[in-house]
């Protein structure tokens, strides 16, 4: 039954995660759709103003022309009409600029056509009557897509004796911004494509419109798509080719003076990966602070019984109030020992960062003493003789010796017990000369087997940081270690270790390795570049030594050298007696 129940809420909290990244996804869909719309909306205007901008000036230029001193009177002069019409043609880029009289004939043009007549036309007739007029269409001149302008021309008396007409390629318009991003279209009353930044879209027409002014032979059908609803905006299955964006945002809106509507599709996939990544990030943070939850949940049931079990065998002994003050006092109990577990915890990691060291260490700690123990027993058989021949002189200088290899083995050990203790006591005055030296010296037989050439430069006098002497080691020692085993493929290997006081207290280790690979991630728990198996690339190193020089205040990094290798530095803060105080 117990388990029963666990698996109902590991299915509850899973669907609710399921649940919950369902509603941010949906959420996020709709935030990212409305700034994309509105990016969309303002692009479109952008738009928009660039193609009226690019069109209403062939109207101005007419309507500027029509005063023209060229244009009076019942009969003007053909020749010269049409050289100004040419010269402003050239200068503007029209297909063709033509002055009409009031029967909708040509009296002169740009292109030097002479017809058909334009009394026709329903912009033509506009403009005789003096408004302004325009229209759209395949020019049967030029076998182009057209747009046309009429204004008016007034005589002196005042009535329209005429009027100028300007052909405006649209190609030419949309030449500056083919293939540009959003795609815009730009729609006729008789929903044809007349105008867009997309070539292949150009003389399509949606179904169900009326019949329009372009031949049908140069029509093509819409391009196929499902309109979606999505959050109040209007989204775009599309099938339109490459150029085109399968999943789109749909945006409109009027153009007024041509008496168009321009639309934009704004490719929607973006916004739909954000939200699914906005989605997929809630749904697996709920599921992660879910199952802590419940792992939390289970645990405080099982202290819970326990608990109680402990309250049921008190209740025999005490009364109500003394029940009360031991619920208080295990609760207390409780929280203190969470914290001192944590802490442990803590002191362990450390501990076995300093025990993988003394471990990648030790054969050559095995040498060390080793050697001493060795020449102690060779100088201890010499000086028995020496005693058996009475060299009493021969005797006191093999005992001196023995006393400074016992003192060498003596140091060594000392060294390593003081590595290998845990250190709980708090922060105090360190030497960081005396740090660089013990960690040189603990070091020394294993840079000696890998044949690596150490230069140290320590100041003569003590440097004072706030810290702990045998975790200042570790760290040092870690860098060390981490140092020779960078260059253990490298034929000649150099380290430099460097003590300095001064702008700050620090302590900088630098190799001629191969340098760092990532340097943004080497404190990073775990993280490590040896070789999987060989018993060393736990990548706790780095991470433990962060956390020590962090502990006192201080600070490390680690870069790549200008001249190769990497170069460790640690800064600590100076030791000062009115803080200890």
């Amino acid at each position: 039954m117990r388990w029963d129940f666990r698996i109902a809420r590991g299915l509850t909290l899973g669907v609710a995660a399921v649940c919950l990244a369902g509603a941010v996804w949906w959420a996020g869909l709709g935030q990212s759709l409305d700034q994309l719309g509105q990016r969309g909306a303002s692009d479109l205007a952008l738009a928009s103003d660039r193609l009226v901008k690019s069109l209403t000036r062939y109207r101005e230029l007419i309507v500027v022309l029509a005063d023209d001193e060229q244009f009076d009177g019942p009969a003007p002069d053909p020749q010269g009409a049409a050289r100004l019409l040419r010269r402003a043609a050239d200068l503007t880029g029209a297909l063709d600029l033509m002055l009409l009289d009031g029967a909708g004939r040509v009296v002169a043009s740009a292109s030097g056509a002479q017809g058909p007549d334009w009394e026709d036309d329903a912009f033509v007739d506009r403009a005789l009557t003096g408004a302004l007029g325009s229209f759209h269409a395949i020019s049967d001149r030029f076998l182009t897509r057209a747009f046309y302008f009429a204004a008016p021309v007034f005589s002196e008396a005042g009535p329209v004796e005429g009027a100028l007409v300007a052909v405006v390629d649209l190609d030419r318009i949309e030449a500056e911004g083919r293939g540009a991003i959003p795609v815009v279209l730009f729609t006729d009353e008789d929903g044809v494509v007349i105008s867009s930044n997309r070539s292949e879209l150009v003389l399509m027409r949606r179904e169900g419109e009326r019949r329009s002014a372009f031949p049908e032979n140069r029509l093509r059908p819409f391009f196929p798509y499902d309109a979606l609803g999505v959050r109040g905006t209007d989204v775009w299955r599309i099938d339109a080719g490459p150029y085109v964006p399968k999943r789109a945002l749909h945006v409109e809106q009027r153009i007024e003076i041509l008496g168009l509507r321009a639309e934009a599709l704004l490719d929607a996939r973006p916004a739909y990966v954000t939200a699914g990544l906005q989605g997929t990030v809630a749904g697996v943070l709920a599921a992660f602070f879910g199952t802590v939850i419940f792992l939390t949940t289970e645990r405080r049931r099982a202290l819970a019984r326990a608990n109680a079990a402990l309250e049921v065998r008190v209740a025999e002994r005490t009364d109500e109030l003394s029940r009360i003050n031991v619920a208080l006092r295990d609760e207390i109990a409780e929280r203190r020992e969470a914290e001192a577990a944590l802490k442990r915890a803590q002191d362990e990691l450390v501990q076995v960062g300093k025990l993988s060291a003394l471990g990648q260490m030790s054969a050559g700690i095995s040498h060390e003493l080793n050697q001493p123990l060795m020449a102690i027993r060779s100088f201890a058989e010499n000086g028995s003789r020496f005693l058996e021949m009475g060299k009493g002189d021969m005797v006191a200088g093999n005992l001196a010796k023995i006393a400074d290899l016992a003192a060498r083995a003596g140091r060594i050990i000392k060294n390593l017990k003081a590595f290998a203790r845990q250190e709980s006591e708090p922060s105090t005055r360190v030497d960081l000369c005396a740090v660089a030296r013990a960690a040189l010296e603990m070091t020394e037989a294993q840079l000696e087997r890998d044949a690596v050439g150490v230069t140290a430069h320590l100041p003569g006098a003590p440097v004072w940081v706030t810290g702990g002497e045998v975790r200042l080691t570790q760290v040092v020692v870690n860098l060390l270690t981490n140092a020779a085993d960078a260059m253990s493929s490298l034929p000649e290997k150099s380290l430099t270790l460097t003590v300095s006081a001064n702008p700050e207290p620090s302590v900088t280790v630098r190799d001629s390795g191969p340098g760092i690979a990532d340097p943004s991630r080497i404190f990073e728990p775990f993280y490590t570049t040896k070789s999987v198996g060989d018993g060393e690339g736990t990548g706790l190193g780095l991470s433990i030594s962060y956390g020590l020089v962090q502990s006192f205040g201080g600070d490390i990094s680690g870069e790549n050298a200008l001249g190769g290798g990497a170069v460790f530095t640690v800064r600590l803060q100076p030791w000062r007696e009115e803080r200890a105080a």
